[in-house]
């Protein structure tokens, strides 16, 4: 199993990126995809993630509105569209796979599948 995560740059405040999260050994449809993000000397924080049975996504609060989190089923690929970047958004973010119950979405440790991470500056 491997997940990629890409589409990572430098970005002025106020700017855009798209992540993309693809897999091989893995069918996304069959797990919940987590967006999280790490900044340097700060714990791992959930993003966003989408479920799959139910077509349901769940944001943070600080990126509600902001980031949107969507798939794509023919190409087994997950998208996190960031509008309205901040500084504080700066991180290397990582897309995982993993089946938590819904009330756990946003804990990291129930995904055991991890992509290699992408790295994200937004300047001010």
């Amino acid at each position: 199993v491997q997940l990629q995560a890409s589409g990572g740059g430098l970005v002025q405040a106020g700017g855009s990126l798209r992540l993309s999260c693809a897999a091989s050994g893995l069918t996304f449809r069959s797990y919940t995809i987590g967006w999280f993000r790490q900044a340097p000397g700060k714990e791992r924080e959930f993003v966003a993630a989408f479920r799959w049975s139910g077509g349901i996504a769940y944001y943070s609060f600080s990126v509600k509105g902001r980031f949107t989190i969507s798939r794509d089923n023919a190409k087994n690929a997950v998208y996190l569209q960031m509008n309205s970047l901040k500084p504080e958004d700066t991180a290397v973010y990582y897309c995982a796979a993993g089946r938590p119950i819904t009330s756990a979405t946003m804990t990291p440790n129930l995904y055991g599948h991890w992509g290699q991470g992408t790295q994200v500056t937004v300047s001010s």
